[in-house]
């Protein structure tokens, strides 16, 4: 925008003040159409870089003098593929999830899930934090907001439990570095564990377990803007969105791929699988107790997930792991510690802990 337009965060109406003037439709033309053009331009050069990521980085290991038959080279290979792999997927998924997401402000989510009941509440929150995957930090603000404008206990945990955990970095790097049908089902037994897991907390009642100062905040519905926003502000947004959560989380990227590197060039597959393979029953509850105290986010923990994989560690071991460092981690449970009691708490651990288990199980006799 410029003139006397001043931008907002996306998901808000750029605010104008032109001494009664608004600039008109054909006056944004070009504007939008050069923003559309370079998009476009932009996706194509993505596609054509991307085709190119495993010669190149082929060619490039070739270069350095490590022997081509030894632990390093593997290791290398894999991070230098992986690296620029996994932040060009990284940011292709957020700027199209940022674009999706400015038709969903935190305000938006709220607004449709107040009167909901259980059950079709539960489904509409946990869809719903797909397409909205709020931080861990707007987990207290959003949980007070639900909560006060009538949103059922348990519909606002489904929310919660689905938008780490099931959110769209998460569903594009599977996708990309998994295949689609792990992309799918864990889509599926994702929104499977926050729709019952968060059905199961509000059929408990728990509402007393909330701190006392959230039962007691009445909040009124704020009043949402009829202002609309234009393609170049969702352009925008996406941008905003790839600035803002690829700046932040690059560096666990390249430590997640870098332990991944490690695991794929000098851990021994024979015994990662016996360790975490399909025939270690313990292995899918050793990996949620061993994923709950760590923190991650998607983008860090799945170039994890696939050097597991691709040593022979049990699918759905892999990704319990997965899902208790992003849905269960501590960091997150001392944030929520401000609005919940600690007997609250273990519940929602407890609940989808349990959740997490049955996933991990369903997913390694479904991919043996």
């Amino acid at each position: 925008m410029s003139g006397c337009c001043s931008e907002k965060a996306p998901g808000s109406a750029p605010s104008c003040d032109c001494g009664g003037a608004s600039a008109t439709a054909p006056a944004a033309s070009p504007h939008a159409a050069l923003w559309l053009t370079a998009t476009v331009a932009a996706l194509v050069l993505w596609f054509i870089v991307y085709e190119l990521l495993q010669p190149v980085s082929l060619w490039a290991v070739t270069q350095l003098p490590v022997a081509p038959d030894s632990h390093l080279f593997d290791a290398l290979a894999f991070f230098l593929y992986d690296t620029p792999k996994v932040l060009m997927l990284l940011t292709l998924v957020v700027f199209a999830m940022g674009v999706v997401r400015s038709f969903f402000s935190a305000e938006n989510t709220r607004r449709l899930l107040s009167g909901r009941r259980e059950g079709v509440g539960n489904v509409a929150a946990a869809s719903l934090g797909i397409v909205t995957p709020f931080c861990s930090c707007s987990a207290v603000p959003l949980f007070i907001g639900f909560v006060s404008a009538g949103v059922p206990l348990g519909v606002t945990f489904s929310f919660l439990i689905a938008a780490p955990m099931v959110n769209e970095v998460a569903l594009g790097l599977l996708f990309g570095l998994v295949g689609w049908q792990v992309a799918l089902a864990y889509l599926g037994f994702g929104l499977g564990v926050a729709i019952v897991a968060g059905f199961v907390i509000g059929r408990f009642h728990l509402d007393g377990w909330l701190q006392p100062w959230v039962r007691e905040v009445r909040m009124g519905n704020a009043a949402l803007p009829d202002r609309r926003l234009t393609a170049v502000d969702r352009l925008r947004a996406g941008l905003d969105a790839v600035v803002d959560i690829v700046g932040k989380v690059w560096m666990w990227v390249l430590l997640g791929i870098a332990v991944g590197a490690l695991i794929h060039g000098y851990a021994p597959a024979d015994l990662l699988a016996s360790i975490m393979g399909k025939d270690a029953w313990w292995s899918v509850p050793a990996a949620v107790v061993v994923g709950i105290p760590m923190y991650s986010n998607a983008a860090g923990i799945i170039p994890i997930v696939e050097a597991l994989i691709d040593k022979g560690a049990a699918l759905g071991t892999v990704l319990a792991f997965m899902m208790a460092v992003i849905a269960l981690s501590l960091p997150e449970m001392i944030i929520l510690k401000k609005v919940l009691t600690v007997k609250l708490i273990a519940v929602f651990v407890g609940v989808v802990g349990l959740g997490i288990l049955a996933v991990g199980y369903l997913f390694n006799f479904m991919f043996a």
